[in-house]
């Protein structure tokens, strides 16, 4: 499936307005799942027929909780983190997200509850390359409505988190892949989401930067308390996370314990 930009709207919508959804207590206990997925089906129309993605997928993530979902190419890993992420809808089933029912959600409301609580990360960075790496942070932050010197602020904060202060000025093309993609991570989570959903972001990378990338998206989901979902082919870095699952035949397991490889590289 082709990868969407970041602000790509959802490809489904509605005539009629359906109920949002939003599951009780979680804001006040934390308690419930933050992910609840019950049932889920996605068949897409081609030339050739109907073409079923998920046959009554189930899934669900507790907060705090690292998950990486592995499965061969064309599986539909990129396509559950989009109906996830509101990027994308249904087509039966129902679908909770930061308790919200994302599979009811407009278009407009689908990008405003992206923008609060989602961050997502692409194999393939997504920066516009005519502005600087700091203004590229601050864009979901001016998408909302904060204020320019706010946003460039709040932006060189996250530049700092993750490593490039020096490198605010530059454009992505004076950047390496590594650096690329960490501002991805910079721009994905200046929001403050509560999910990250990152679809093979270590991919694009050689063996180290990847290890490196890896380690740096591990230390900001524990210190600014995410729920972390990721795909990914490498099976040394899905064994790091919480719990590892295998989408295949339109389903999910769990995937069985693999060894972690002897070496990766350190931390940032």
């Amino acid at each position: 499936m082709p990868q969407p930009s970041p602000t790509a709207a959802p490809q489904a919508s509605r005539s009629v307005r359906a109920p949002e959804l939003r599951v009780q207590g979680r804001e006040a206990d934390g308690a419930s799942p933050i992910i609840q997925v019950s049932g889920l089906e996605k068949t897409y129309q081609t030339a050739r027929g109907a073409l079923n993605i998920f046959h009554g997928l189930n899934l669900q993530v507790e907060t705090g909780e690292m998950v990486a979902i592995v499965g061969q190419s064309g599986a539909g890993k990129s396509t559950l983190l989009h109906i996830l992420g509101a990027l994308d809808a249904p087509t039966a089933g129902t679908v909770i997200c930061a308790s919200v029912n994302v599979a009811t959600l407009f278009p407009r409301e689908a990008a405003a509850f992206r923008n609060r609580e989602i961050g997502f990360v692409w194999q393939f960075h997504y920066l516009l390359p005519e502005f600087t790496a700091q203004e590229n942070v601050a864009m979901p932050l001016l998408a909302r409505g904060t204020q320019k010197r706010e946003a460039l602020a709040l932006a060189a904060n996250w530049l700092r988190e993750v490593g490039l202060e020096d490198r605010a000025s530059h454009r992505p093309g004076e950047l390496s892949g590594g650096e690329q993609q960490r501002v991805a991570l910079a721009r994905a989570l200046v929001n403050n989401p509560r999910l990250l959903l990152a679809d093979e972001p270590t991919g694009d990378l050689d063996q180290i930067t990847a290890g490196r990338i890896f380690d740096l998206i591990d230390r900001l989901h524990r210190s600014h308390g995410l729920t972390s979902i990721l795909v990914t082919h490498n099976l040394d870095l899905a064994a790091r996370c919480t719990r590892s699952l295998r989408l295949e035949n339109g389903r999910l397991s769990a995937l069985a314990a693999v060894p972690q490889s002897a070496s990766h590289a350190g931390s940032l």
